[in-house]
């Protein structure tokens, strides 16, 4: 078999990161880790290329090439998916389809000859066994969840890695929470099941051997879901490969934050090469925390939870959400001042959404109040269903807290409250840094020069060099941040 594995195209986005991308020459923020892994599960023998057309562009040859189309995408790539499909169909390619938007949506793509949904460690072999015998169905699905301990290391080899920021590896799948509005349980249940840590290690190996050096970002929706296996089993070995191979990776990962209650854990993933983690704020009101079941944000001071990961040595990123039910006007402001005062650079806000098969969807959907489909896209204002509050006016609250931690001075006052509050340290990496060199001559012309927002790069350029010198190359990192995230939400450059 000839199989073609294509990764649609992310529309411009909060994390598309397109923006920056330019600074340092690279095409893609990560690679798309379930299409190599479900490479890797197919039969040796079988040919195989990939196409991410985040990187690259689709060929017709290619397609012809192909025996078979695999398709594996998210609800923000529904745009890229109708084109992929379009294409294969014109020029009369097979198509196989799973991730996420399918495993949802399915139905709704009846031109895809064949759907392997849910997890592929499952499902795939009864599609592959079925093909083999000329009998394959349209529909492969199970409510089961998988053994990770059956998942390949992913074909690492398939990609043009030059082309990325980040390498990426998974270790575990589900979320021990239940917050109302995430489709992760739905997906992957509430059991935390983990890779092995030698599994782990020999993903780093395959990193390690095909030349990879630098940022590896490990996409689980919450790294600590199983903090005990993590702390006395991954993190140990992972920090004595780290050690023997001189520290060639830096990792960054998705946490709750009640990361912050263990110091021993945070010093531990530090000394290991943990530099960052996104967490859940979501919003700073304990009624709306309450009302979506965000039980592990509740009855804490958020605040200082924040401050004691930086302290640890770990910068913080954070989604943030309006639009809950129990939200008043005010709730605004007190995200702006929240934000602000926390020194979260890369503060993702959207508007509340239901995606499919959430218990927030579920009760919308009793009450009446679904309008359309989700568009996936956490920072387009879209909203998919009836808010309690006024639309107009959360939709201006909403562009007003934008406004209020975008625009260049709020934003360069925030990363250097970020550096207020960061204790770096690791600091094992000392390889010369072309990517950053070259984004910081551009970023000179582009934001220090042209750019009305000038002034305040010069100052925290400045600032930085007296008070924290040890940062300036995130100061320079946050400075294209800003650029990316001011231009995708239409702000002035100012």
């Amino acid at each position: 078999m000839k199989i073609l594995l294509i990764y649609p195209l992310y529309p411009d986005s909060f994390w598309s990161f397109k923006h920056a991308l330019k600074f340092i020459s690279k095409k893609a923020a990560v690679p798309p880790l379930g299409l190599i892994t479900v490479s890797a599960m197919l039969p040796k023998d079988w040919e195989k290329k990939l196409v991410d057309l985040n990187i690259s562009e689709l060929d017709s040859k290619d397609i012809l090439w192909a025996d078979y189309v695999f398709i594996s995408a998210m609800y923000i790539q529904k745009e890229s998916v109708n084109r992929i499909i379009s294409e294969c169909g014109r020029l009369g390619t097979k198509m196989v389809a799973g991730g996420p938007l399918f495993t949802q949506e399915y139905e709704n793509y009846p031109q895809i000859n064949h759907f392997v949904l849910n997890e592929a460690e499952i499902t795939l072999p009864l599609f592959l066994d079925d093909l083999s015998n000329n009998c394959a169905s349209k529909v492969y699905k199970t409510d089961k969840f998988a053994d990770l301990s059956l998942t390949p290391v992913p074909d690492y080899h398939l990609l043009e890695m030059k082309k990325y920021v980040f390498m990426n590896i998974q270790v575990s799948r589900g979320c021990p929470y239940s917050c109302d509005f995430c489709e992760i349980t739905s997906l992957l249940g509430h059991k935390v099941r983990m890779k092995s840590p030698n599994q782990i290690i020999n993903e780093l190996e395959e990193l390690f051997r095909l030349n990879w050096r630098g940022s590896v970002s490990i996409v689980d929706d919450n790294f600590i879901g199983n903090k005990k296996e993590i702390k006395t089993s991954l993190l140990p070995l992972m920090k004595r490969w780290m050690q023997v191979h001189k520290h060639p990776f830096v990792f960054n990962i998705q946490s709750s934050i009640n990361l912050a209650d263990d110091i021993e854990l945070m010093s531990l993933m530090v000394e290991t090469g943990f530099t960052s983690t996104f967490i859940g704020i979501e919003t700073p009101d304990e009624e709306s925390l309450r009302a979506c079941n965000k039980v592990q944000n509740k009855n804490r001071n958020l605040l200082n939870c924040i401050k004691a990961i930086q302290q640890s040595g770990l910068q913080v990123s954070g989604g943030f959400i309006v639009g809950f039910d129990s939200d008043t006007p005010s709730v605004f402001q007190r995200q702006i001042e929240f934000i602000q005062k926390s020194g979260i650079v890369s503060a993702m806000v959207g508007l509340l959404n239901a995606p499919k098969n959430t218990q927030l969807y579920k009760r919308l959907e009793k009450e009446k109040r679904l309008t359309f489909e989700s568009s996936g896209n956490n920072t387009d204002s879209s909203i998919n269903f009836i808010p309690k509050m006024d639309y107009n006016e959360l939709l201006d609250g909403y562009k007003r807290i934008i406004n209020n931690i975008y625009a260049a001075r709020p934003y360069y006052k925030r990363v250097r409250q970020m550096f207020l509050n960061y204790n770096r340290k690791y600091n094992k990496q000392r390889r010369i840094n072309f990517s950053l060199i070259r984004a910081f001559i551009k970023s000179m012309y582009v934001i220090g020069i042209i750019n009305k927002g000038r002034i305040e790069f010069w100052k925290l350029l400045l600032w930085t060099l007296f008070k924290r010198p040890a940062l300036f190359a995130d100061a320079i990192t946050f400075a294209v941040y800003g650029y990316h995230f001011r231009t995708i939400f239409g702000l002035r450059q100012n």
